[in-house]
């Protein structure tokens, strides 16, 4: 592998990604996803893709744009909110869910990234998390077509007292796409803010990594103590611009108040 890592453009960055792959993408809502690189999947047509994200970007934006094409088949995710076309397909029987607790699948992913096959953790546990039967997919009548099994548990001695621990498995995908605002030809990565999210621990999962980011500097410019994720987690870059479209969910201003206090 060479160590300069940049392609020159999205379509080429993904151009190996191909249907039925397993996608890791960061992103927390619209902030901080990789549009540009889903944008080139979305003109590639790629299907029957299972994605691991934290939610499904909204209807017309992020990876809300994939399945209003009808080109995931699972979404792994948190939440479904601000996106009517991914709760409709779910609960259609047309999309296959696995309802993770926020954490959870950050820590799974993160383990998948460090060589972590599986650990404990008390989140879920009493509930069908643990338990089993949380739909997964339902049929075209509304029936469950698919529950998710039940987990194995394990009591520990933790703080003073025995505890019920659930056993969760590590995620790790053939792919990850994530958004940087600056990152070196080597790979090494700096996220903007809360733009970092799931972003680092999306890129450790993914077999092969896939970066854009907006701003490209040279090996040694970026101070090592600022970077948020080395260079050997990640396998391609591509250069967005500073001007790439950022969109907020929901902008929530107040009324100027006048002279008189109104």
């Amino acid at each position: 592998m060479t160590l300069d890592k940049v392609v020159g453009s999205a379509a080429e960055a993904v151009a190996d990604i191909p249907s039925g792959a397993s996608l890791a993408v960061g992103g927390f809502g619209l902030c901080g996803i990789p549009m540009v690189l889903i944008d080139a999947l979305l003109e590639r047509r790629v299907g029957d893709l299972s994605v691991v994200s934290n939610n499904c970007g909204v209807d017309d934006w992020g990876l809300g744009v994939l399945l209003a094409q009808g080109l995931i088949r699972k979404m792994t995710s948190s939440y479904v909110g601000e996106n009517k076309e991914f709760a409709r397909q779910y609960l259609s029987g047309e999309l296959e869910l696995e309802l993770t607790p926020q954490g959870t699948l950050a820590e799974k992913l993160r383990a998948g990234g460090s060589g972590i096959a599986a650990f404990y953790t008390q989140t879920g546990v009493g509930t069908q998390v643990s338990e089993g039967g949380l739909p997964q997919r339902y049929a075209a009548d509304g029936s469950i077509a698919l529950a998710s099994e039940a987990k194995p548990k394990q009591v520990f001695e933790y703080r003073g007292a025995d505890r019920e621990f659930v056993l969760e498995t590590a995620i790790t995908t053939d792919f990850a796409l994530v958004h940087a605002l600056r990152g070196d030809r080597h790979g090494n990565l700096v996220f903007d803010k809360s733009a970092r999210n799931f972003s680092p621990l999306a890129a450790m999962a993914g077999a092969v990594c896939v970066a854009e980011v907006e701003e490209l500097v040279e090996p040694g410019e970026l101070d090592p103590d600022a970077v948020h994720l080395p260079g050997i987690y990640v396998d391609r870059l591509v250069v967005v611009g500073t001007d790439v479209e950022k969109r907020i969910e929901k902008r929530t201003v107040r009324q100027t108040e006048t002279a008189e206090g109104n």
